[in-house]
C-alpha cells in the first residue's frame, strides 16, 4: 500500500540505527512485533442480523514492561497501521522513561453507523477477542481514535465479568467512577502544549504567534482551547470536510458549537471557509497535524511554511516529507515525544490503580509537566549530539533504552 506505516516506522528504526549502531540482533527482533493477533468479532445488529467485525491487537515489545498502547475503532484500521503503531509506541513509552512497551489495537468500523447498544456489543466482543492476551501486568489497552471513556468502560466490565475480579488497571482511560485519573481526557494535548512551550523558547517565537491544526477531533480541540488560553493565535483549523481560516484568531468555544451542531468546522462563519484549499497550505508560525497517519507527504511538504511543527497525531509525516522538511529548517517535534502525555497520565492512572489512591488534577499536571520537560531537554540533548533531527534525537533515546533493557533481560 502507499506510505506503508510498517515501512515507515522499520524505515525509522534503520535511520536511528546507522546513528547509535545498537547490537544487531537486538535490531533483528525490534524490527517485528512479538505478537500479532486478527480475530473476527460476531455482532448481532438491531435488526436481528449478525456482521462480522475484524479487530487486531498487535504486541511490539515489553522488555520495558507490560505493552501498553490504545484501540481504534476505523474504517481504514489495518494490520500494517497496527503494527507500526504498536512499534511507535514502545518508542514513545520509552523517550519519556515510562515502564512499560508497546502495543496497539484496532477494529475495522465506522462506529458513526453503529447505534450506542450495537457500539457497546462491538467493544464488549472485542474484549472477548483477546482477554487471554491482556492484563495489568501483560497488555494495558487505552482510547485511541473514536474510541472514548465510556467504550473502555464497557470493555473493563467485559474483561472483569470474563476474569471474575476487579482489575482497574487493565484498562486506561476509564472515568473518574471507575479508577479513572484527573486531567486523563486533555492530557495528550496537555503534553503537548508543554512540548511546544519548550520549543518555542528554543527557535524564539514571539507570543501570539500563529497556529494552524489539521484535524479537530479530541485531542485537536483541547490543543486549540490550551492554546488559546495561552495567547496563541488560532488561525487555522481543518477536519475531513473543510477548512475555516482566521489570522485574527478563530474563536475556539464558538468554533466547537458550531462542530457539534454541524458535525464540521465546515461553513464556519467566524472565519473564511474554503473546502478546496488545505489546512498545510496555509502560512502559520505553528503547525499542528493532529489527524491521522501519513497527512505530511513528499507530495505537499514544499507547500508548508511553518517555523515549527508539533506532531499530534501518530506518524502524520512520512520519512519523505520529514527529509524535505529538515532541508527547509523546519523545526519538528516527534509524535513519540509531542504525543506521549497521554501514555504518561495513562501510566499515571495505572499507578493510581494499584495504590488504590488518588491524585488531584492539579498534582497530575505537575507530574505530567515534569515529565514532558525533562523528557524535551533529554531528546534535545541526544539531537545536538549526534547533530540530527528531534525525530532521531527522540529515536535514539527511545532505542537505547529498550535496547539496554533487551541486553540486561539477556535477549541477544
Amino acid at each position: 500500500m502507499p506510505n506503508n506505516p510498517f515501512s515507515n516506522a522499520l524505515q525509522q528504526l534503520e535511520q536511528v540505527n546507522r546513528l547509535i549502531k545498537i547490537d544487531k540482533n537486538i535490531l533483528e527482533q525490534l524490527k517485528y512485533p512479538q505478537k500479532v493477533l486478527e480475530v473476527s468479532i460476531p455482532v448481532k445488529m438491531d435488526d436481528g442480523s449478525i456482521r462480522v467485525f475484524i479487530g487486531f491487537r498487535s504486541q511490539h515489545n515489553n522488555a520495558r514492561g507490560p505493552y501498553k498502547g490504545g484501540v481504534r475503532f476505523h474504517p481504514g484500521v489495518n494490520i500494517s497501521e497496527v503494527k507500526a503503531l504498536s512499534t511507535w509506541m514502545t518508542w514513545k513509552t520509552a523517550v519519556v522513561n515510562i515502564p512499560l512497551g508497546g502495543g496497539k489495537g484496532g477494529v475495522i468500523v465506522n462506529p458513526r453507523e453503529l447505534s450506542i447498544e450495537e457500539l457497546e456489543r462491538l467493544s464488549r466482543g472485542y474484549i472477548r477477542a483477546i482477554y487471554k492476551l491482556i492484563g495489568p501486568d501483560v497488555d494495558v489497552p487505552a482510547p485511541d481514535i473514536y474510541t472514548d471513556s465510556q467504550i473502555m468502560s464497557w470493555m473493563l466490565d467485559e474483561y472483569e465479568v470474563l476474569t471474575g475480579r476487579h482489575q482497574q488497571g487493565v484498562i486506561t482511560g476509564k472515568p473518574l467512577s471507575l479508577g479513572g485519573s484527573a486531567a486523563r481526557a486533555y492530557s495528550t494535548a496537555q503534553g503537548a502544549v508543554y512540548v511546544l512551550e519548550e520549543a518555542v523558547k528554543k527557535i524564539g517565537l514571539e507570543p501570539g504567534a500563529t497556529v494552524g491544526i489539521q484535524g479537530f477531533g479530541n485531542a485537536g480541540s483541547f490543543m486549540a482551547r490550551l492554546l488559546q488560553e495561552r495567547g496563541y493565535k488560532i488561525a487555522v483549523l481543518s477536519d475531513s470536510r473543510g477548512t475555516v481560516a482566521n489570522y485574527m484568531g478563530i474563536d475556539v468555544d464558538q468554533i466547537q458549537e458550531h462542530k457539534k451542531a454541524t458535525g464540521s468546522v465546515n461553513h464556519f462563519h467566524g472565519g473564511m471557509n474554503d473546502g478546496k484549499k488545505h489546512c498545510l497550505d496555509y502560512e502559520v508560525d505553528i503547525l499542528i497535524p493532529a489527524a491521522l497517519e501519513n497527512s505530511i507527504t513528499k507530495e505537499n511538504a514544499e507547500n508548508i511554511k511553518a517555523k515549527l511543527i508539533i506532531e499530534l497525531a501518530n506518524g502524520p509525516i512520512t520519512p519523505e516529507a520529514d527529509e524535505i522538511l529538515h532541508r527547509k529548517n523546519i523545526l519538528v517535534i516527534p509524535d513519540i515525544l509531542a504525543n506521549a502525555g497521554g501514555v504518561g497520565v495513562s501510566y499515571f492512572e495505572q499507578v493510581q490503580n494499584a495504590y488504590g489512591y488518588y491524585w488531584t488534577e492539579a498534582e497530575v499536571l505537575d507530574k505530567l509537566k515534569k515529565m514532558m520537560v525533562d523528557s524535551f531537554d533529554q531528546v534535545w540533548a541526544e539531537k545536538e549530539k549526534y547533530d540530527t533531527t528531534m525525530r532521531m534525537g527522540a529515536y535514539a533515546l527511545a532505542v537505547k533504552r529498550v535496547a539496554q533493557a533487551m541486553k540486561d533481560r539477556g535477549r541477544i
